[in-house]
């Protein structure tokens, strides 16, 4: 299918999600890819994972952009070569990025069970907020998938720790927006993060806060 869904909450920052139903002969149609490009995507193995790089390369186009805009990082973060900032996330048949004036993060996750065991991982501060949730799989992804790992892609700082270091304020999920903020080595960081459920999948993007 075509683009899945464009949302914007802020001035001058698009998200742009794809759900991948096609082929990857299809996706790899119309598309000029760089050298760099190239040669990733023939060391992936999974189909899966070469379709899901491909149809990133469909959302750069539906922002303005071509594979040889986007460039990453000795440390594997990608930029564009415009000054944007964009952050990139693939789950399954699901892919999105941002692009933004701010600095940006993104991630989505598919809802799953198991999240609820891993929990003690990653929460810390919120424990005793989630624990009072009939059922905080919705909840639990926002915090570990939208929230904290979106976080770990903006600040990109070896030895931040989800629980230790990352936090996020209770929330509502109809409201779809909760804060988060990193406190580590001396910095104290406060973020928007806007969340949502795309079918079985929970996508989330964090900005720095109007009132930070």
């Amino acid at each position: 299918m075509p683009l899945y869904k464009t949302l914007t909450n802020r001035e001058n920052t698009t998200v742009y999600i794809w759900n991948i139903t096609e082929s990857e002969a299809w996706l790899r149609t119309g598309l000029e890819l760089s050298e760099n490009s190239v040669n990733r995507l023939f060391t992936m193995s999974s189909e899966l994972h070469r379709r899901g790089f491909l149809s990133i390369r469909h959302l750069l186009r539906e922002a303005g952009y071509t594979d040889q805009n986007l460039y990453y990082s000795v440390d594997g973060k990608p930029h564009l070569d415009d000054g944007k900032n964009i952050s990139i996330t693939h789950s399954y048949e699901f892919t999105a990025i941002i692009v933004s004036d701010a600095a940006v993060g993104i991630d989505i996750e598919k809802l799953r069970d198991k999240i609820q065991r891993i929990a003690p991982k990653f929460i810390g501060y919120e424990e005793e907020f989630v624990k009072e949730l009939d059922d905080p799989i919705e909840s639990l992804t926002v915090i570990w998938g939208g929230a904290k790992e979106s976080m770990y892609k903006l600040y990109g700082t070896k030895g931040l720790g989800f629980k230790a270091h990352c936090y996020v304020e209770p929330f509502e999920l109809d409201l779809n927006h909760t804060i988060s903020r990193i406190i580590y080595n001396g910095d104290n960081f406060k973020y928007d993060v806007y969340f949502q459920r795309l079918e079985d999948f929970m996508m989330a993007y964090i900005l720095p806060a109007y009132n930070a």
